[in-house]
């Protein structure tokens, strides 16, 4: 697997974002950052700024991703361009890695939690490294599988997650990257 083939969608933001970027940029991985006007992201490499018809084309109903993800989310126009960008990255992608909590209702906390859902909706691969149960999970249609470490099989892959990104998450994102592109 040769890593200058392989492209890394993400929105580099703070934490998992971030960390996802990092590791991409020292394996030789191609990083797409989406992201929109006055949003501060953490990379700076990859930057990718959509205009507002891109915006729109990733725009989701709140109440639907409400109803979907079972809480309540903020209905401000900056809440709704980051849900937008997911989109992107989810789209982009053909198999996606999260690091983050899983919930008991299957959902995965946070913003975040949309990128999974989205994943769930479009049938691609998706693993969570959940933070909390300090493991991989991979979705398999109804429920999660607790699996030992996965590897980056698809050229174009998302990577994402939680702000609040730990030292187990961090290790976690680190060996996927060496366990995937291992010389």
């Amino acid at each position: 697997m040769n890593p200058k083939n392989y492209v890394l969608y993400s929105g580099g933001a703070q934490g998992s974002e971030s960390e996802f970027g990092k590791l991409a940029e020292k394996f030789g991985v191609e990083e797409v950052n989406f992201t929109f006007d006055k949003h501060k992201i953490f990379r700076s490499r990859g930057v990718r700024v959509l205009t507002t018809d891109e915006l729109l084309r990733g725009d989701v109903s709140l109440s639907y991703v409400s109803k979907l993800m079972n809480r309540k989310y903020s209905t401000g126009p900056m809440f709704k361009k980051v849900l937008q960008s997911i989109w992107h990255q989810i789209n982009n992608s053909q198999e996606v890695f999260v690091v983050g909590t899983i919930l008991a209702d299957k959902t995965v906390k946070g913003g975040t939690g949309w990128g999974a859902e989205f994943s769930k909706i479009c049938n691609k691969p998706l693993h969570v490294y959940d933070q909390d149960q300090q493991g991989w999970f991979k979705w398999t249609k109804q429920s999660w599988n607790q699996i030992k470490q996965p590897k980056i099989k698809h050229k174009n892959f998302a990577g994402t997650g939680t702000r609040f990104l730990n030292s187990k998450g961090k290790k976690a994102i680190k060996d996927l990257f060496e366990y995937s592109f291992k010389k």
